[in-house]
């Protein structure tokens, strides 16, 4: 499991250690990239501009470690 992804992880380095992660974000409407480069800031800030509660970051923040986690695996 990714247990080093945080809410405080930059999606600028999410996105340059697990690319995947751009797709999955997406789902939930976290844009990650901004003309092919990755967008400033990270995960908490991401999900603020989308009005999540911090019950709904958590939970997001552990499916995506729990995708990853397969993702890296194969």
């Amino acid at each position: 499991m990714n247990t080093n992804i945080t809410l405080d992880t930059t999606i600028e380095d999410l996105v340059e250690r697990y690319p995947d992660a751009v797709s999955f974000l997406m789902e939930y409407g976290i844009r990650c990239l901004i003309c092919g480069d990755p967008a400033w800031g990270t995960l908490k800030e991401a999900m603020r501009e989308k009005n999540f509660s911090r019950e709904k970051m958590e939970e997001v923040l552990a499916a995506l470690r729990r995708n990853l986690g397969r993702s890296t695996q194969k």
